[in-house]
């Protein structure tokens, strides 16, 4: 396993690369533990924001890379090491999760993720007036985007669209803590997206056929 630890407006002295270092070894260990994916590398980036109206600017945001999924946390505090112990234990919470769904502890959690997307996109074709077969998907992502008048591109990211189902996609959404999750579905081989909804459900947005 590769740890790569870099500051950003923080130096990162022996004490604090040696804390960190110890903190990413307890969830690497979590893992092996619990029998997931081999670890290929870690990346713990340590910054403090300049603001200050910012009351928390200790910031430390994690990304473990594995065979399979990718876990992701970020977490803040007035403290560089409080914010190391926040997101440390945030990433393992999000290990054990993992763990649980994959190894059967939510056994029914498969079959009532079907049902729940078809619900989700029911309601949403609902509030839109429209029946579900006919809610595009530029319609479903009007809804999870909106921007300002002065809204503008601030941060550009590039990622690999690795082919996996929607269930994987669900799944890797919530390890990585994000509104939605962008992936090429295995099934058709198409780029869709699936998004959090406000109801605890998941969205599934496709492109319209041709």
């Amino acid at each position: 396993m590769r740890t790569q630890i870099k500051g950003r407006n923080v130096t990162v002295t022996d004490a604090l690369q040696e804390y960190a270092e110890e903190k990413i070894h307890r969830v690497h260990k979590l893992m092996q533990e619990r029998k997931i994916d081999d670890v290929t590398r870690v990346e713990l980036e340590l910054k403090v924001e300049k603001n200050p109206s910012i009351p928390e600017p200790c910031v430390s945001e994690a990304t473990i890379f594995t065979r399979g999924p990718v876990i992701r946390a970020k977490e803040r505090s007035t403290d560089m090491y409080a914010s190391i112990d926040l997101v440390t234990d945030k990433l393992m919470r999000r290990v054990k999760k993992y763990h649980d769904k994959v190894h059967g502890k939510n056994r029914k959690y498969h079959e009532k993720f079907s049902e729940a997307v078809v619900e989700a996109e029911a309601a949403t074709a609902a509030a839109a007036g429209l029946p579900a077969q006919e809610l595009t998907g530029a319609e479903q992502l009007d809804e999870l985007v909106s921007s300002g008048d002065n809204g503008r591109i601030v941060k550009t990211k590039q990622f690999a669209l690795k082919p996996m189902s929607v269930i994987e996609a669900t799944l890797q959404l919530e390890l990585v803590g994000h509104d939605f999750f962008v992936f090429t579905n295995a099934e058709t081989n198409r780029t869709n997206v699936v998004y959090k909804r406000d109801d605890g459900h998941f969205g599934l947005i496709e492109p319209a056929e041709g």
